[in-house]
């Protein structure tokens, strides 16, 4: 009797132990995407790139001491109030420690201001270009890996004077990706470079038909419609009704305009005048190793914003676990990763990296889409081309600079 007295002592001990030793926690972040909405298409490769660095770094350990790494995906649907709503869920109920996007410059916008500023959850977002981004009074905690669009808009304008475009008319959504972009590009081709811009008008969301906006844009005797807009939207019915009434020869897009959704609606034999500019990854071993992992795992690598879209999943992993897991000090510890100077971290080197900063070494990470070395705004340098359609789909026609 008193053996299982004492046996029962022991078993009652062990599983009071057991109870009280802390449990390891998942550490969440935000994965808040444009899955629905006019970069639907574009979504789905954006959100499978940042889950491979998810995986990458529960493989090798997880976040401090062997705590899984858990991406929590919403949906912000390309606009202020979705992508509101869905940075308020994510902050407020999953408790998420970072936020991944939002994908859309709007989006970001209203999500950064309205709750990722106000609870200091830093931010870093893969694909919102819009020039207000930079200026944002944002504390210090909102991110991108995508160059500005004041930067875009310029390349593409020297681009295109460079390639003998003449007159040139500019179509562009009345959002605040559309504007950023318009105006950086006619800064540059009008006022800088001298080019003719017959037209330049913005256009609303969601209608039927375009075709009394296309009227006015070709007036004036441009052969060159420029359209900044989202190739899964409004742009894809403004190029569709352009073509079927030949109202321009040819037809340039934006970031946004390149989407696999534009050739599968129109087809790739009717796009052999369109061109799109989108970012790129700079060549290099980070994204020769970016390339091989995300084809390992079905992901297309030339997708658009899957480079930046990884960049910005595992930057924010390392600034966590430099920040030993504190919400606070996210953003601070986002700069210390990647500002140039440290061990060179390359895409999938986690346990190198969590060694590292277990040791107290400097780290700097080398990027998919590029160095990924913040300024003062969270902003980062980059590189773009020009893509036109082949056979296989988008292929790069030239770089831009």
């Amino acid at each position: 009797m008193k053996t299982k007295v004492l046996a029962l002592a022991a078993s009652l001990m062990a599983a009071t132990a057991l109870a009280g030793a802390p449990a390891h926690a998942d550490v969440k972040i935000g994965l808040l995407g444009g899955i629905s909405g006019p970069i639907a298409a574009m979504a789905p490769a954006m959100i499978d790139s940042a889950q491979l660095a998810i995986t990458q770094v529960n493989e090798q350990g997880g976040i401090g001491d062997g705590e899984k790494l858990v991406g929590v995906v919403g949906d912000s649907a390309c606009n202020p109030q979705n992508g509101t709503d869905a940075a308020t869920k994510a902050v407020n109920i999953e408790g998420v420690a970072g936020i991944v996007g939002p994908h859309c410059s709007g989006a970001v916008l209203a999500a950064a201001g309205s709750v990722s500023i106000p609870a200091g959850i830093a931010m870093i977002t893969p694909s919102g270009t819009s020039p207000e981004i930079t200026t944002l009074d944002d504390k210090g905690i909102v991110f991108r890996t995508v160059p500005s669009d004041d930067y875009q808009g310029r390349a593409l304008a020297r681009t295109m004077k460079e390639q003998d475009y003449g007159k040139v008319a500019v179509a562009y959504l009345n959002n605040d990706y559309g504007t950023g972009l318009a105006n950086a590009f006619k800064a540059e081709y009008a006022d800088e470079l001298g080019g003719e811009i017959t037209q330049f008008a913005a256009h609303e969301e969601g209608k039927a038909s375009y075709r009394s906006n296309l009227a006015e844009l070709a007036k004036g005797d441009a052969d060159t419609l420029v359209i900044f807009d989202y190739g899964d939207g409004t742009g894809l019915t403004i190029l569709r009704q352009a073509l079927e009434n030949g109202f321009f020869e040819k037809f340039v897009g934006g970031d946004g305009m390149k989407s696999e959704a534009v050739i599968d609606a129109l087809g790739a034999e009717n796009l052999v005048s369109f061109v799109a500019s989108s970012p790129v990854g700079e060549q290099s071993k980070s994204l020769d190793m970016f390339n091989e992992a995300f084809k390992g795992a079905g992901g297309d690598p030339d997708a658009i914003f899957a480079t930046t879209s990884y960049d910005a999943a595992f930057l924010m992993a390392l600034a966590l676990e430099k920040a030993g897991g504190n919400k606070d000090e996210v953003a601070a510890a986002m700069m210390e990763v990647s500002n140039g100077e440290g061990e060179p971290i390359l895409p999938g080197e986690w346990k190198k990296a969590k060694e590292l900063i277990a040791a107290g070494t400097a780290i700097d990470y080398k990027g998919a889409a590029g160095d990924q070395n913040f300024d003062e705004n969270g902003d980062v340098p980059g590189t773009y081309a020009l893509w036109e359609v082949g056979s296989d789909g988008f292929e790069v026609l030239s770089e831009m600079k």
